[in-house]
């Protein structure tokens, strides 16, 4: 009798989809114009900075506390980083409008699957690159404006300040992800954010104290990178961005599913 033949059995990895979308657009995203445009200008600026305030302090002999001049950087990387952060975020559906019906019928990627991947890339990218060059910030600040060979910048407050803004961060990626993938247009969509996020900033301005709010908070980053913060304040502030997280990731994926691709 002859041998029956050796049956093959293949199994299909189910996130496989994912997986192959996400490594796609992180690929995508990190050779595209904005986010090399984002990059260039944050080096070019924040070596401007530290450069034109050491030059100050040994011409002029003006004292610079490193964690006063790294906060002032800080605030002009979140702030020049906005606009850039808002396009990487919403572009990450809504420019492929075209060609989303086509990934999801085509290539056997379900609507939610093809929705985290795109929202957990453009996470991953921005956030990183802000820790990235954030870190290096903190280190440039640290050698450059040491004075008597101590500085006023310490480790735990470095964290903690990267750790704050890079939650923000996350924040504003997933609900430009969401917008972008609700609305019909990246233009439409990067509009809409930005009345979202001008109306909230407002809204937050006006709010006293303890309430947070956008300006007195990258004020008081010069005195967390002392080390001068209040752990449970900040373990507050990155427990209410992963509700705010979680909450648009929801809002996202039934909207998405819902929508006519």
């Amino acid at each position: 009798m002859e041998a029956s033949p050796a049956v093959v059995t293949l199994r299909f990895n189910k996130f496989l989809p994912y997986w192959a979308v996400l490594q796609t657009d992180v690929r995508q995203t990190v050779r595209s114009w904005v986010y090399r445009l984002w990059v260039l200008m944050t080096v070019l600026a924040a070596g401007g900075f530290l450069l034109y305030r050491v030059g100050l302090y040994r011409e002029a002999g003006i004292i610079q506390s490193a964690a006063t001049q790294c906060g002032d950087l800080f605030r002009m990387m979140v702030v020049g980083s906005l606009a850039l952060v808002v396009v990487l975020a919403v572009s990450a559906i809504g420019a492929e409008k075209g060609t989303v019906a086509d990934s999801v019928l085509s290539r056997g990627i379900s609507r939610y699957q093809y929705f985290l991947a795109k929202w957990h890339a453009r996470l991953v990218v921005v956030t990183v690159t802000f820790s990235l060059l954030g870190a290096g910030v903190l280190l440039g600040g640290y050698f450059l404006f040491k004075a008597d060979s101590e500085s006023d910048l310490t480790l735990a407050g470095g964290l903690a300040a990267v750790g704050a803004v890079a939650a923000v961060l996350a924040v504003i990626v997933t609900w430009g992800v969401v917008i972008g993938a609700m609305t019909n247009g990246t233009v439409l969509g990067i509009t809409v954010f930005w009345l979202v996020l001008y109306g909230a900033g407002f809204l937050l301005s006006l709010l006293p104290e303890p309430w947070p709010s956008p300006d007195r908070e990258l004020g008081r980053l010069k005195y967390v990178l002392r080390g001068q913060f209040n752990e449970a304040l900040l373990g507050n502030l990155l427990l209410v961005s992963l509700i705010l997280c979680v909450v648009a990731s929801l809002v996202g994926l039934i909207g998405f599913n819902r929508r006519d691709v």
